[in-house]
């Protein structure tokens, strides 16, 4: 390859000529490009390898608000890989601007500038065009559209730059997301039904219409035609039909007449002579001058008001002759008697006129607050002309807009917040249930209680009241400079303004304060004291005083805990006992020595030295010295028996002292005992008599008498002015103090069960004191607000209240009077009568005088015919003007605010003609006799010459006389509507110490209730109920059930502990007495075995050492085999033991042995051994050493005892120890500590809820179970590290706390029968725990008084009509009618008399605007027209099932259009429908709805979803065929096409189709026939037949009818006849099959027949049908 390739570069020689070869050519061309490309590019790589790069501007700075700012960024050179270089390398001349100005932006300019929201413009699809869009629309097309968004200024819409806006708020969004909705095509209704015809004979048309429902929407398909039209026809005519028809057309607008000028030159001298004649008819000058006068005085007369400019004029209209087709002939066609009026006089259309705005008013504001600190300036115009001929009504006269407040004059804006009163006293009587028994005792009780305080309103803001007390101050400051000053000052204010004045609660807007919370009164902690100790040694009463000798025995008891108050209401904790010979210290034997035989001798009598220490009166033990006056204790005789002398056992311990006193009766004793260990033998010393064994000595030799020290209680701290005055800052049990008193008590000396006596028979020493310091708590005076403002007096022109009104102020206690401070003043609540209001003004319209009847002028009356004669109808006016009640004139602005409507200024008037009848007016009509049915009458009579015209007398035409029936005042009262609630009288509830006692509140008792009553009159119509004799109610009383609360029985005592030793629990119940009804407190806890009983378990502890088992010393031992020389062998000795109650002084009282532990009992018998005279005799054996812990066999307990007679040489003594193994549980055993459970929460007996402990007890518990004494585990030294006692909660029953009933509510309905009144109350506090819960019923309702609904009503328009013509312009006309209505919606209402709507504004349905004439239209025969409009469609909003997308609601009209002659429809306008957009709109939905198929074909239509069937709205793709047909044809007999398009048999035949699917034919189902007897008709049931078939006639010929077997019942499953005959059938072939089986089976050997037994037959189904 390299020889090939080297060969490829070598040069090629052709031709004599070298040239270079292909490959080098080419590569040195790119080496050419190469260069060329770099030195082209080495200026641009230059230039682009270096760029500028910036920051981002910094703030705008500078000195001043506005554009004079200055904003700078920072500018640096940067290679294009993004690291920084020096500036020179980029081009100087590139580099851009680091500094600009800029606009300064300061938090004032957020007044000034804001953002400028565009309108959203149309929304536009977003969707791909890729995207296949669905055949039917379901929801609509996602799309979007965009809106402008821009910074302007406020004041003038200048743009501004975006960043100032964005400064203080985010720029809005300029893109939303928007939904197309899917088309929505017309929608139109059912057509009516078809119209009469419109000829009663020959041929004619008859339409039917339809209206539009909803219009076309979102490019939706338009409206069909509203019309269909057919001919109808009849009989022939008998006459021919009239083609011409005489034609009115509409008035022309309202011309004045000619001006005189004009009229005077058409007269010209055609008057002249009837004017000289006229003035020649005027006999003198005199007379001329009086009626010229008279004239000019009627013209200064005349109320001309400058308001209104009524001018009357004159209208005309044109008359013409049509052809049916619709084509204007000659009016010579239609000629008749009487030709239409053509002219008419008419008042000229004149628009309001007003004057031009006035200046801005300078700007206001009542007041300033910040959150909208702009103000408000008007303008105003005035009304020049009154609209008068239908003319353009008055624009506004006043308009305001928003303004900026100049300087600081304006008073801050009156902010209000809620206030409250100090917290009254804690109460825990409020939270007791009705039951118990501590209601009211307000001192003893304690623990969780409520308080309550009041809220107020007051003017809260700070600004206000400064800016008024400067101007105050201001105003002070002025009056002392200038002592006349020239002008009032503009507010004075000679009071001092606080913000705690009260104010009206409802300016406070927030809710009200917690006015009730739970509280705690600390329960007294009564003094404790332990038992008494033991008697003291007589000792001095004092040993620094040992100079008297009268000494005192001394007994103490301690204080266990700490009791509230401190230690002085404890009782006495000592008690003496006068006695002789005192001494402060003694000698006190620890223990004896040995006993020592006197002489050195082994044994026979000798002595014990004691071993004594020197103690004080309390038992310690002091130095030896201090006991060198006591009588040292002599040495104790005693004796060592010698061999065969008789041993006695030590002496036992003096027993417990038989009394505690000695008395007259009483001594105390002691004793104790010793016994025979051994008796003596031969030479021996013997044994004393059984007196000796006993010795007894007296005890407590004192008397019984005791003295103790009592003291009475600390009486009121008194102030001490020899001490300064303390800091308030100072404290004592929590409260403030300031000052220092003094507190005494009486101290006086006591003898138990005797009372005083002299102070010298106690201690002196022990006194207690009787003055000690205190500190006075500081007074706290009764503070009050400042009276609130009086109460408004009612405004002046209120009507029908002539009650002197009254005006009231109060004020509020918020800090009640203690520790003797200034008491609250008697009055809280002050009023009076207001003033006399001021004279009201009321006013009212004046109408003056009609002016002469005004008719067309005579130039335009003049061809018509009796043109001769100025008579014919007309119109007339009048001035009015405003006056007040007292008749003075008031401006016209008065009476359009204060005189409801304004009487009419013209009314059409009749100049009569000469032909015509002339009548006077009507008299008022004759007073009724007041009879039911009786009738009133009114006359009026001919006037003038028609009194002689026999015409005018007919009173057919022209009655004289009208009567009227009279009103039948019979009137029934019926109740209407339901009873209201239960209502209690209204009054004012106890408030006691400033809240209400919960519970004691009356919310029960006897009520009312409430029935409207309706009073009707006897045509059935609503009037007023006191025509009914009735005050509007039926008054039942009723009764609101009072809650009561669950009873209990007191608390059972607590039962004994249930151990006798360590922790037990103690039980205490209460029993269910009745339970809650009616809304009271509810039960605690009951148990779950009966639900009768509250249990209480704590637990308690049972000092082990209680009782204690005493024995006695034991007998002398009894020997069984007595030998009589010597007296000694085995026998048994008894001892007595007793139960006592064990005290501080040692056991005393016997008590049943039961209390005693039972497996603690000593024996009281026991086998023993009475040593022989040569016997050692040892001790009675000591106790047992206490077993090494822990437990363990291998350790051993032992005992000894020591020899008292030592035997004859050569005889030995027993071992003086003895040893046994330690055995868990019976020698030995293990001790720890047991917690128990923690108890309930205990409260103090005179609490009911609040703060408690809970407590548990601790135990010293052996290893084998047994609670023993603490001290077992104690002597261990166990580690103790719980918590005995803990503080708990128990939850107060706090009743539920409601605020007092609001007033009662104005009236639901003005007028009807269903107005009701509502009041309501408030939950103020929560029940909690066992509280009384709150009621249901927060609100109560009762009927308002009935009141008939009286109002204007239209009656039905007239038809129209064409006065004097057949068709064209005409008029129709309507009442306004005075209605009375029940207020309910069924009620159409009936008419009465128009006086009682005579109080009413002339309005109907809010429309001031009374048209009772309108203009109309006539078609003339052959004319094509437009219906009137149809009425609005329900308003629909546009929704996709059911989910609106807030496109707004609209409701749709139309008109249909009618044709008479089908010739002439070319000459139809076109059909007429327009939308609105309403309010209350509603979602429908529209679906197709099918009728069964009928043959092929059925009913196929859209149906609204409030079953409105329409045209329209359904979607076209999916709307069901209402034809079917099959291909091909369905041709076989008893074939039809099926819905699915195919063809199918019908009911009792089946399907035969070919190898293509295709129908063949249809062959009936083959049945079962079985002849019946009776012939009876069967019915026949298949698997595709439903209904019978009717039998046919069988081939065989037999007559009658055929049964035919039907295995299947009316719902298409199988009768029970037929299981029942397969059940048959299966059990026949299991016969068969066992028989087959039986006959097949092969013999049986014969040794097996004694087996041969029939066994169950079972057969196997393998699921085959054909089993």
């Amino acid at each position: 390859m390299g020889l090939t390739r080297k060969r490829r570069n070598v040069f090629i020689t052709h031709g004599g000529s070298a040239k270079v070869s292909v490959p080098c050519l080419r590569a040195l061309i790119m080496l050419l490009f190469a260069i060329w490309d770099t030195a082209a590019q080495s200026e641009g790589e230059i230039k682009s390898t270096y760029i500028w790069k910036t920051g981002p501007w910094g703030r705008c700075m500078g000195d001043d608000c506005g554009p004079g700012g200055i904003q700078t960024r920072a500018v640096w050179c940067a290679h294009v890989e993004g690291w920084t270089t020096l500036p020179t390398n980029c081009k100087q001349h590139e580099r851009p601007e680091n500094q600009q100005n800029c606009f300064k932006i300061c938090e004032w300019h957020k007044e000034l500038y804001d953002w400028q929201l565009g309108d959203w413009n149309q929304c536009k699809p977003v969707s791909s065009r890729y995207v296949e869009k669905p055949p039917e629309c379901i929801r609509g097309e996602e799309g979007t559209q965009n809106r402008d968004v821009s910074c302007v200024q406020k004041s003038n819409g200048a743009p501004a730059e975006d960043a100032i806006c964005e400064y203080f708020e985010p720029k809005p969004h300029l893109e939303q997301g928007c939904l197309i909705p899917c088309p929505q095509d017309c929608v139109v209704s059912e057509f009516s039904p078809w119209s009469e015809c419109s000829k009663t004979c020959g041929s004619g048309l008859q339409h039917r219409t339809r209206s539009v429902v909803a219009p076309p929407l979102f490019d939706g398909r338009p409206c069909p035609n509203l019309t269909e039209f057919q001919a109808c026809q009849f009989n022939p005519c008998d006459a021919e039909e009239s083609l011409y028809s005489l034609k009115v057309g509409s008035w022309s607008s309202c011309s004045l007449p000619h001006s005189r000028e004009v009229r005077q030159t058409r007269k010209k001298g055609k008057n002249r002579d009837k004017d000289k004649q006229r003035e020649k008819g005027v006999k003198d000058a005199e007379m001329r001058e009086l009626i010229k006068k008279k004239r000019n005085r009627n013209r200064q007369n005349r109320q001309d008001n400058k308001f209104w400019d009524i001018q009357i004029g004159y209208q005309t209209r044109e008359v013409t002759c049509t052809h049916k087709s619709g084509k204007t002939v000659a009016l010579s066609f239609c000629q008749q008697e009487t030709m239409p009026v053509t002219f008419q006089s008419c008042i000229m259309t004149k628009d309001c006129q007003v004057s031009e705005w006035t200046e801005w008013s300078p700007c206001f504001k009542a007041c300033y607050e910040i959150s909208s600190p702009k103000g408000i300036r008007i303008r105003t115009r005035t009304i020049k002309q009154f609209p008068v001929g239908g003319g353009a009504e008055c624009p506004e006269l006043e308009e305001k807009e928003q303004c900026s407040l100049q300087g600081d004059s304006i008073p801050p804006c009156a902010a209000y917040a809620w206030r409250t009163t100090e917290w009254s006293e804690c109460r825990v009587d409020p939270l007791l249930n009705q039951q118990d028994k501590r209601r009211g005792i307000q001192t003893v009780l304690c623990g969780g209680g409520v308080q309550t305080r009041e809220g107020y309103c007051v003017q809260a803001n700070e600004n206000l009241l400064l800016y008024l007390n400067t101007l105050k101050e201001k105003e002070e400051s002025q009056s002392q400079t200038k002592s006349k000053p020239s002008t009032a000052p503009h507010l004075s204010i000679t009071f001092e303004i606080t913000a705690s004045k009260p104010v009206d609660n409802k300016l406070c807007s927030e809710p009200v304060p917690n006015t009730t919370q739970l509280c705690h009164v600390p329960c007294p902690i009564e003094c404790e004291v332990s038992s008494w100790s033991a008697w003291r040694p007589c000792t001095y009463e004092s040993c620094d005083d040992q100079q008297t000798k009268k000494g005192f025995k001394l007994r103490k008891r301690i204080i266990v805990n700490e009791p509230t108050g401190g230690t002085g209401n404890c009782p006495h904790l000592i008690e003496a006992i006068p006695c002789e010979e005192p001494s402060c210290f003694d000698w006190r034997i620890v223990r004896l020595g040995e006993c020592v035989p006197d002489d050195g001798k082994p044994c026979g009598p000798g002595t014990q030295i004691p071993e004594v220490v020197c103690v004080n009166n309390d038992g310690d033990e002091v130095e030896r010295q201090l006991c060198i006056d006591a009588v040292f204790p002599a040495p104790i005789i005693c004796d060592i028996p010698c061999p065969k002398d008789c041993v006695l056992s030590m002496w036992s311990e003096w027993s417990s002292c038989s009394h505690t006193c000695s008395g007259k009766n009483t001594e105390g004793r002691q004793m104790r005992t010793r016994s025979i260990l051994a008796y003596a033998g031969e030479g021996g010393i013997q044994c004393p008599n059984t007196s000796s064994l006993q010795e007894v000595r007296s005890c407590n030799e004192h008397p019984c008498t005791v003295y103790h020290w009592q003291s009475g209680t600390w009486g009121p701290c008194i102030e001490d002015t020899s001490v300064s005055t303390l800091n308030s800052s100072s404290s004592w049990s929590g409260e403030a103090a300031c000052a220092m008193g003094m507190q005494t008590r009486k101290v006086i000396c006591v003898r138990v069960n005797v009372g005083q006596v002299g102070p010298k028979k106690c201690p002196e020493s022990l006194r207690p004191e009787t003055v000690r310091p205190c500190l006075l708590p500081c007074t706290k005076d009764c503070i009050v607000t400042p009276y609130s403002d009086w109460t408004p007096c009612p405004t002046p022109c209120e009507e029908g209240d002539i009650t002197i009104k009254k005006q009231v102020r109060h004020r509020v206690i918020i800090q009640f009077p203690a520790n003797g401070g200034r008491d609250c003043p008697e009055t809280l609540y002050e009023e009076k009568d207001c003033e006399t209001p001021p004279v009201c003004y009321s006013y009212r319209w004046k109408t003056h005088k009609w002016r002469r009847c005004q008719l067309v002028p005579w130039y335009v009356r003049q061809d018509s015919p009796g043109a001769h004669e100025t008579c014919g109808p007309g119109l007339q006016t009048r001035a009015i003007s405003c006056r007040r009640q007292d008749g003075g004139q008031a401006d016209i602005a008065d009476c359009l605010k204060y005189a409801g409507t304004m009487p009419s200024l013209t009314q059409a008037c009749q100049i009569p003609c000469q032909d015509d009848c002339q009548f006077t007016n009507w008299s008022k009509f004759s007073m009724c006799s007041g009879e039911c049915g009786s009738v009133r009458t009114r006359k009026r009579s001919l006037a003038g010459k028609s009194k002689k015209r026999e015409r005018c007398k007919n009173t057919q035409v022209y009655p004289l006389v009208e009567t009227q029936f009279c009103p039948c005042n019979k009137y029934t009262a019926q109740p209407v509507g339901n009873w209201s609630d239960c209502i209690l009288p209204e009054g004012k509830v106890e408030v006691m110490l400033g809240m209400k006692v919960q519970g004691d509140i009356k919310e029960c008792g006897q009520g009312y209730r409430y029935q409207a009553m309706a009073c009707y009159d006897q045509d059935n119509r609503l009037v007023e109920t006191s025509r009914c004799n009735s005050h509007g109610y039926i008054e039942e009383a009723c009764i609101i059930p009072c809650p009561s609360d669950c009873k209990l029985s007191e608390w059972s005592n607590w039962s004994r502990c249930s151990k006798s030793c360590g922790s037990g629990v103690k039980v205490r119940s209460k029993w269910l007495r009745e339970k809650p009804y009616n809304g009271g407190r509810p039960c605690p806890k009951l148990d779950h075995v009966s639900q009768a009983q509250v249990y209480e378990v704590v637990p308690c502890h049972s000092d082990c050492s209680q009782y204690v088992w005493v024995t006695e010393p034991w007998s002398v031992c009894k020997v069984t085999n007595v030998d009589l020389k010597e007296n000694c062998g085995e026998g048994v000795q008894t001892r007595k033991v007793r139960c006592v109650q064990n005290t501080v002084d040692g056991p005393s009282d016997p008590v049943e042995d039961y209390l005693c532990d039972p497996e603690e009992m000593p024996l009281g018998a026991r086998k023993c051994a009475l040593p022989c005279p040569e016997d050692c005799v040892m001790s009675e054996w000591g106790h047992w050493s206490k077993c090494p812990l822990p437990c363990n066999e291998s350790s051993v307990r032992e005992r000894s005892s020591i020899p008292i007679r030592k035997p004859p040489d050569g005889k030995t003594c027993p071992e003086p120890t003895e040893t046994e193994s330690c055995n868990l549980n019976k020698n030995c055993h293990h001790y720890m500590y047991n917690v128990t459970d923690w108890s309930t929460c205990q409260l103090s007996e005179k609490a009911v809820c609040g703060n408690g402990i809970k407590t548990r007890m601790l135990d010293c518990v052996r290893s084998d179970g047994r609670s023993v004494d603490l001290r077992y585990c104690q002597e261990l030294g166990l580690e103790k590290s719980w918590q005995m006692n803990t503080s708990c909660v128990v939850e107060c029953p706090l009743n539920c706390q409601l605020s007092d009933w609001s007033s009662w509510s104005e009236c639901s309905q003005t007028c009807g029968l269903t107005g009701r009144m509502w009041r309501h109350r408030k939950i103020i506090q929560s029940s909690q725990g066992d509280g009384r819960p709150c009621p249901s019923q927060m609100e109560q309702s009762k009927p308002c008084t009935i009141r008939p609904c009286y109002k204007w009503q239209y009656d039905q328009w007239s038809s129209c009509k064409v006065e004097d013509a057949q068709c064209g312009q005409g008029v129709r006309f309507r009442n306004i009618t005075c209605m009375v209505f029940d207020g309910s919606q069924e009620d159409e209402g009936k008419v009465v008399e128009e006086e009682l709507c005579g109080d009413l504004e002339p309005s109907v349905d809010g429309d001031k605007q009374i048209l009772l004439e309108e203009d109309c239209t006539v078609p003339c025969p052959g004319d094509c027209y437009l219906m009137d409009w149809s009425t609005w469609s329900p308003c629909q909003l546009t929704c996709v099932n059911g989910e609106d997308f807030d496109f707004g609601a609209v409701q749709a009209r139309s008109r249909a259009v009618i044709i008479q002659e089908l010739e002439n429809q070319h000459m139809c306008p076109e059909q007429a429908w327009e939308s609105r957009t309403c309010t209350d709109g509603q979602c429908y939905e529209y679906k197709w709805m099918t009728s069964p198929w009928k043959g092929s074909s059925r009913m196929v239509w859209c149906q609204r979803s409030d079953g409105l069937n329409v045209t329209g709205g359904c979607s076209l793709v999916s709307q069901p065929d209402f034809n079917r047909s099959c291909n091909p044809p369905c041709i076989s007999p008893h074939s039809y096409c099926t819905e699915n398009g195919v063809c199918g048999c019908q009911e009792g035949y089946t399907e035969v189709t070919t190898s293509g699917g295709i129908l063949d034919q249809c062959t009936r189902i083959p049945v079962l026939e079985i002849p019946t007897e009776g012939n009876k008709k069967g019915d026949v049931k298949t698997s595709r037949a439903i209904n019978p078939t009717q039998a046919t006639n069988s081939s065989t010929g037999r007559g009658g009818r055929t049964w035919f077997l039907q295995p299947f019942g009316p719902d298409g499953r199988l009768k029970t006849w037929v299981y029942g005959v397969a059940a048959g059938a299966f059990v026949l072939l299991i016969f068969i099959i066992s028989m087959i089986y039986l006959a097949c089976k092969k013999p049986k050997k014969p040794q097996r027949r004694q087996n041969n037994r029939l066994k169950p037959l079972t057969l196997a189904y393998d699921g085959d049908a054909d089993m």
